[in-house]
């Protein structure tokens, strides 16, 4: 069989016959009664077309024949996958690329600060770990996880939370450790309690698993219990996801009282509650409170952590840590995921909890971002009468409430004019709405952009109450 490219006459239905200048065909000597080929034109377009055996000569395809042509489907036209039907992508992913642009002051990123990152550092654990182990941490690992991280992590678990941890698994990232709870429990149509406003991320997680989110009502301190339960009863959910402490995107922490509470009810209504803290260890001011999971006394709830803002997002390692079973079902859902969180960046993560590195590190960068968020705390106090906001005592997040009749989806477009940015915060609410909302995000900018944004944002609001 050879090949040999010609042009080719077409003969359309209506039975004339016509050379199309960008036609373009393989000759294929065959000694079959019927060819099917796609015809290939310069311009990058195919049509399918049938050779009719009548014309075949001594079995060989002549130089010259006659073609039926037909119309190849157009790939715009491909049919996704209905789970995507409610999921458009992450609108913080969007305002970002409009605010990629030079002299830009951005509040809409969760983004820890530049100088919250520990390169050198970094640099000196992964040399560390790759002059002693190096084969093994660029070899295949263990979806379980790499061995001395997961008798490190789990110790630093245990220490944290102040509980006995059954089983843990090493994920890229807590958002991950969402998609594998998602995978392991969630159906089409299982009702998942949330709260309202939410993180998108995990928000969009559930609806690609095509769950069916429930949200749950809350005050100035998080979910209101009475309507938590009341929503249990009503429809049965399979899972809470919840950020108890500094919630992103409202920075509000649950009370302790509300955190025995809602273990006591997943126990009572055997409701897994997915407990995603990873601004924990971020505190400028009060009292720690205890985790949900310190509660638990049945194994309902999954403690879903992360080294992304204590240490370095790039490593993307988190975890997950609760009941085995689940764990174990997460752990077979990983196989086909990822295989595994990558060794190396488990190693140096690893080399962070032997030696005891992350309190003067956590210490250092949270005197830093507590003097951010008074900056900007300070900067709120001084807005127009009618601007409400919440006074986290840690996190990276602030919330803002302008008054009602304020649409902060179409002010964005003026304050980037204006090079600042923030987050509407109709995109963290379950069922949209709330269009006089905003997240704003004081980690990543200095105090003199916080300074000079926040004016910013105040006269440009000045002007439209």
């Amino acid at each position: 069989m050879f090949f040999r490219e010609f042009p080719v006459a077409v003969r359309k239905q209506t039975g004339s016959e016509e050379v199309h200048p960008g036609a373009v065909f393989l000759n294929i000597e065959s000694r079959v009664d019927t060819v099917r080929r796609l015809q290939r034109f310069r311009d990058g377009s195919f049509c399918r077309m049938e050779v009719v055996p009548r014309f075949f000569a001594f079995r060989r395809i002549p130089l010259h024949f006659f073609m039926e042509v037909f119309s190849m489907a157009d790939i715009s036209q491909v049919k996704y996958a209905h789970r995507f039907d409610q999921v458009t992508g992450s609108a913080i992913r969007e305002i970002f690329k409009v605010i990629a642009q030079p002299g830009m002051i951005s509040f809409a990123g969760g983004n820890p600060s530049l100088d919250a990152l520990p390169d050198r550092q970094v640099c000196e654990l992964a040399q560390y770990v790759l002059n002693r182990d190096g084969k093994a941490l660029l070899q295949y690992g263990a979806t379980e996880g790499y061995r001395p991280f997961l008798e490190s992590l789990k110790e630093y678990i245990e220490k944290q939370l102040g509980v006995s941890i059954p089983a843990v698994l090493p994920v890229t990232g807590s958002t991950q450790a969402m998609d594998l709870l998602c995978k392991a429990l969630i159906d089409p149509g299982d009702a998942v309690l949330v709260e309202d406003p939410s993180f998108l991320g995990n928000l969009q997680c559930l609806k690609l698993y095509q769950a069916n989110l429930v949200p749950v009502a809350s005050d100035e301190y998080g979910m209101i219990m009475s309507d938590l339960e009341d929503k249990i009863i009503r429809y049965h959910p399979k899972m809470l996801y919840t950020i108890p402490t500094f919630q992103n995107p409202t920075g509000k922490s649950l009370p302790e009282d509300r955190r025995k509470k809602i273990a006591d009810l997943a126990n009572e209504y055997g409701m897994v509650v997915a407990e995603d803290d990873p601004y924990r260890d971020l505190r400028y001011d009060g009292v720690p409170s205890h985790s949900i999971k310190y509660y638990d006394r049945n194994g309902w709830v999954m403690f879903l952590g992360s080294f992304s803002k204590i240490i370095s997002p790039g490593l993307r390692v988190g975890f997950i840590a609760g009941d085995a079973g689940i764990i174990r079902k997460c752990t077979i859902g990983k196989q086909s995921t990822d295989v595994h969180t990558a060794n190396l960046n488990q190693a140096i993560v690893d080399q962070y909890l032997r030696r005891n590195l992350l309190p003067e590190h956590i210490h250092n960068i949270c005197i830093g971002y507590k003097m951010k968020m008074e900056k900007m705390l300070g900067a709120l106090d001084m807005f127009p009468e009618g601007v409400l906001h919440t006074s986290p005592e840690g996190g990276l997040f602030i919330w803002a409430e302008l008054p009602e009749k304020t649409d902060t989806v179409k002010l964005l477009s003026e304050a980037v004019e204006r090079k600042v940015a923030y987050v509407p915060g109709t995109y963290f609410c379950v069922n949209g709405g709330h269009m006089n909302t905003l997240r704003l995000n004081f980690s990543n900018s200095t105090l003199e952009q916080i300074e000079s944004g926040m004016d910013i944002l105040n006269k440009l609001i000045r002007t439209k109450i």
